[in-house]
Order: C-alpha cells, then sequence, then structure tokens
C-alpha cells in the first residue's frame, strides 16, 4: 500500500515559520522523526519511509500554496496513487490554534491551495488534515494574520499540535481515515 502526504506552504524563508506553513513545517517534524532526509524533485520537496509495510510518500509542493494541486497531481499520477490514499497537510482559520480535524472531503473554505487543488484533481473528496491556527485577526486582516510568524506561546505549543497530526497521519495511513477520525477528532 502506498500513501501521499501532501503538506503545504510556501517556499522560502521569509514563509518558513508561518502560520500558512503549518503543513511544511508538521512534514519536516515527520521526516526527523522517521530519520528521513528531503531531495528536490519536480514541483517539491520529497521524502518517504515504511511504517508497518506501507510505503509513505511525502511532498511540500515548490509551486507556492496557490498552485499546490500542479504539484499533488503529479505526484500522484507519477507515484500512481489514488485519491483516497492521498492527505493533505493544511493551515484551517475556522479551527482553534492547537485543534486538529480529519476530514474526508469538504470545500476549500476560501483557501487559495485547497482551491487549486479541487481544480486539478477533480473535486472536493480528497483526505485533508486540517491544523486550527485560530482567527486572532482584525477583519480584512487575514491574509497578514496567516502569513504572519506564530507568537511565541503559539510556537511553545506548536511541538504538540505537530506530534498530534503525525499520529493522525500514521493512523490514516495504517487504520484509515474513518477510525482515525473517530480516535482523534476534537
Amino acid at each position: 500500500m502506498k500513501y501521499l502526504i501532501v503538506g503545504l506552504g510556501n517556499i522560502g524563508p521569509e514563509y518558513e515559520l508561518t502560520r500558512h506553513n503549518i503543513g511544511f513545517l508538521t512534514l519536516d517534524r515527520l521526516a526527523d522523526k522517521q530519520g528521513c532526509h528531503w531531495s528536490s524533485e519536480r514541483l517539491a520537496f520529497k521524502s518517504e519511509f515504511k511504517y508497518k509495510g506501507r510505503a509513505i510518500h511525502l511532498i511540500k509542493p515548490t509551486t507556492y500554496m496557490n498552485l499546490s494541486g500542479k504539484s499533488m497531481s503529479y505526484w500522484m499520477k507519477s507515484l500512481q496513487i489514488p485519491k483516497e490514499n492521498v492527505l493533505v497537510i493544511v493551515d484551517d482559520v475556522a479551527i482553534p490554534f492547537g485543534k486538529t480535524r480529519m476530514k474526508t472531503k469538504g470545500s476549500s473554505a476560501g483557501h487559495n491551495g485547497l482551491k487549486n487543488i479541487e481544480e486539478l484533481t477533480g473535486g472536493q473528496n480528497y483526505p485533508r488534515l486540517r491544523m486550527g491556527i485560530g482567527d486572532d485577526f482584525p477583519k480584512g486582516r487575514q491574509v497578514d494574520f496567516v502569513l504572519g510568524k506564530f507568537t511565541e506561546p503559539e510556537f511553545a505549543e506548536l511541538p504538540l499540535q505537530m506530534d498530534k497530526a503525525i499520529e493522525m497521519i500514521l493512523s490514516f495511513c495504517t487504520i484509515g481515515i474513518e477510525r482515525t477520525m473517530n480516535q482523534f477528532n476534537d
């Protein structure tokens, strides 16, 4: 069994520790824990490891957030991984910071990375792991908030949220999405 885990974010040092890059940060932490390394491949930084008999492929698209679907679509085809075995890790302002929820499908909710994935992979039917970044921003300042860096208290709590997300990713790859949602969603 093969799985593709897609962490959403933007490349470049100016974006590295921003809320919008929580998908990249989570996959970096997972790769570190698994002892695997990143290589620069077509449209993405890529890594892979074996876990309980599964081949788990990680990608961080190098297309920038708004074109994430281009990278995801390419790697799904290249690795021949069906959409139900793909999990997208994404920041979500509608969920409080520190909370994490997995869903089988859903709308983009205005998230440009998810909009592009929908356009290029044929709709909203793909699993996603929504990582809460909160919505502590004044009206009209959402872009500044998501492209802003985590506060010190958030940064201190971030490893706990990422570790829970990693547990959920590995669970998704071994016991499936329904059982993972029942066990972990909060």
